[in-house]
């Protein structure tokens, strides 16, 4: 009988690891869903501005997110190659949290310069405590549907911290401002650092790397990134990320526009936003057991097609008709939820993949797709995001054209859902099935046997 690798995963290591996801939470949900309405209305900048910023930190990330790889893939410590970063970064990741969301007293141009340099250097340090964070849930166990679970618990975390920030956001901000957004934005977040230095602590304490590249791997910059794009299941998930995450920034920043301007009640988004993440905490315990009855590749096109038909549907609602928009994000959310853990069990996969092709593992370089997808998405969704409203000729604080108004609709709900439903696309090309995953597991722990 072949010995698996950390097969099984304690209860308490499933929990410590996923509050990692939380910690990372309570700060990229600020900038997922409010940052661009902070930009517009509190900080003082234009929308087009601010969509700029976005996409420019999206071309260092292209630098930014594979060096971060191939330095996780190269450090060796007694805590591992993943989890030193957890305990380096936080600090850093929770400073620049607050920078981001403070509102100097600069001019106009001086604004956009400040607003520039921390949001790119936030996203920088995101790479760095992120990339390892994902590389780690690949290198905690060796077996796939393990890692399954394992997501499973990193993303209902990942939605409580969402449910927290997108529910209070907005009411904090208010309390602590007293009539001062810009006072009020910067005392939140200064509370949800907090949290999030200790809860990152608390995954760096509580988890453990197990799975550990060939003894006899030599060090090859080159032939890890040349595997690295003859791998076609990594080079098909590295473009489905892109395009997820560009229609979850489209629509989480355009949501708080259509709330405020579209059914004037902007606070009323706060509720909208948690009830959806109600919505995927229930549907993300769905994704182990439907990914081993019909294997991830097929929740992951289902998902996509069933929810981007329910986001395509909230165009129809008038303002008026609340219960009917409620609904369907209820809909869209839950039908979507199975898939978001699948993205990064499958990129697992595609390290094994390499590994039992080539003899070689880089596990940072091939999540290095991930962080790079997660932010080029949230870049380019949150530049398109800015450009079009800028199209459709939209003014802070003003009651907005019909042109205008029509825009944000489209951003909150066609736009995001034919993106969606064009990922299902590209994974009618994904390789990796069920059988293919068993027959490499047990090849690759016959290995590690025989090199123990």
């Amino acid at each position: 009988m072949i010995k698996k690798i950390g097969t099984k995963l304690s209860f308490n290591e499933k929990i410590g690891y996923g509050l990692g996801d939380t910690a990372s939470h309570f700060v990229w949900d600020m900038v997922g869903f409010w940052i661009l309405i902070f930009y517009t209305d509190t900080f003082g900048i234009s929308a087009a501005a601010a969509g700029t910023i976005m996409l420019i930190a999206r071309i260092w990330d292209m630098v930014s997110d594979p060096i971060m790889g191939v330095i996780a893939d190269r450090t060796n410590t007694r805590w591992g190659k993943f989890r030193p970063y957890i305990l380096w970064m936080a600090l850093p990741y929770s400073v620049l949290a607050v920078l981001t969301f403070t509102t100097p007293d600069f001019g106009t141009t001086g604004k956009i310069i400040y607003a520039g340099v921390t949001y790119l250097l936030l996203m920088t340090v995101f790479t760095a405590i992120n990339l390892p964070y994902s590389s780690l849930g690949a290198v905690m166990t060796s077996d796939s549907y393990e890692r399954a679970g394992l997501n499973s618990y990193r993303f209902i975390f990942a939605f409580i911290g969402q449910f927290i920030v997108t529910g209070t956001a907005l009411t904090l901000a208010n309390y602590f401002g007293g009539g001062d957004n810009a006072k009020g934005y910067q005392y939140t977040l200064s509370l949800f650092a907090v949290i999030s230095f200790a809860l990152f602590m608390i995954t760096f304490k509580s988890t453990r790397e197990r799975v550990k590249p060939p003894k006899n791997q030599k060090q090859n910059l080159k032939e890890d990134i040349k595997n690295l794009f003859k791998n076609r299941p990594w080079v098909i998930l590295f473009f489905v990320g892109i395009i997820s995450f560009v229609m979850f920034a489209m629509q989480n920043l355009s949501v708080a526009y259509y709330f405020k301007y579209y059914i004037n009640d902007g606070e009323g988004v706060q509720l909208f936003n948690v009830i959806g993440t109600v919505a995927l905490i229930l549907g993300i315990p769905l994704s182990k057991p439907l990914s081993e009855r019909f294997g991830k590749r097929n929740v992951y096109i289902a998902s996509s097609l069933i929810s981007g038909i329910f986001f395509i549907l909230l165009y129809l609602p008038g303002n008026e008709n609340i219960y009917t928009i409620y609904i369907l994000n209820i809909l869209a959310k839950f039908t979507y939820a199975p898939a978001v853990p699948l993205l990064w069990t499958m990129l697992a996969d595609t390290a094994d993949y390499s590994e039992w092709k080539n003899g070689r593992r880089s596990t940072g370089l091939v999540f290095s797709a991930a962080t790079f997808a997660q932010k080029a998405g949230w870049g380019i969704g949150g530049a398109l995001a800015g450009w079009l409203l800028a199209l459709y000729e939209f003014v802070p604080n003003m009651d907005q054209s019909v042109e205008s108004l029509n825009g944000i609709k489209l951003m909150v709900s066609v736009f995001p859902g034919i993106l969606y439903m064009s990922c299902a696309i590209l994974l009618y090309f994904y390789a990796i099935d069920h059988k293919t995953c068993m027959i490499m597991q047990e090849e690759l722990d016959k290995r590690r046997e025989n090199e123990n």
